[in-house]
């Protein structure tokens, strides 16, 4: 029996407000991509062919709507961090980690600014999550440290300054691969032990959510 539009999903959603999820969910990652996360919501509505109180049903703030269309992206950074904690190697899964990133902000232009923006709607779940990333990759950055291959004065928040730089170079190219591929190489060579005899400057205090690092507590990279 074919089933009713009407019939709820086990998603909890009826098809047809399945639908209309799926279909503002696709608008949002083209407007984003074209016009920045910031674009009008009533932009995303037209886009989807969709209602403004439709749109903003499922999905009542901008951060819900950018984290909702860019959920499977940010899933594969969570699982990145998680195979380069448990890589042997902790330089190669430093390096993984960096390179899956740099290929999630070439394939999709919208994602690099949503990578970096600080989500303050997004309630604690959510925070919980991004601390989780900031303890995980400060035990990646010592784990690498002290298996001699990364520099020692590379700083948590190097990550920050590195993935807004990215973002810059595919916002400005839209997605020049060979480009991109090659900051990348630049940046693993440079992090690298002994390929630099003069030291860093002091650290930035960027953060990917754009707060500063707190000068007396733990790296606050907005990573995950």
């Amino acid at each position: 029996m074919v089933e009713s539009p009407r019939i709820a999903a086990q998603d909890g959603l009826r098809a047809d407000a399945r639908r209309n999820r799926e279909r503002i969910l696709a608008a949002a990652r083209t407007v984003f991509a074209e016009r920045g996360i910031d674009a009008p919501m009533a932009t995303v509505a037209r886009r989807a062919g969709v209602g403004v109180a439709t749109l903003y049903r499922h999905f009542p703030t901008r951060d819900a709507l950018v984290r909702g269309a860019y959920a499977q992206q940010m899933e594969t950074c969570g699982r990145a961090l998680t195979d380069a904690l448990a890589d042997p190697d902790p330089w190669h899964g430093f390096q993984q980690l960096i390179e899956t990133i740099f290929a999630l902000q070439r394939e999709e232009r919208g994602f690099p600014a949503a990578y970096v923006a600080a989500f303050p709607d997004s309630g604690p779940e959510h925070a919980r999550y991004r601390r989780q990333g900031e303890r995980d990759f400060a035990t990646l950055v010592r784990r690498a440290q002290a298996s001699g291959a990364l520099r020692a004065d590379f700083h948590p928040s190097d990550l920050a300054v590195v993935l807004l730089a990215h973002c810059g170079l595919v916002t400005a190219l839209h997605g020049d691969g060979a480009a991109s591929r090659r900051l990348l190489a630049y940046l693993l060579a440079s992090f690298r032990a002994g390929q630099a005899d003069d030291p860093l400057p002091p650290p930035s205090a960027l953060t990917l959510g754009g707060l500063p690092i707190p000068a007396d507590g733990p790296p606050r990279q907005r990573a995950f």
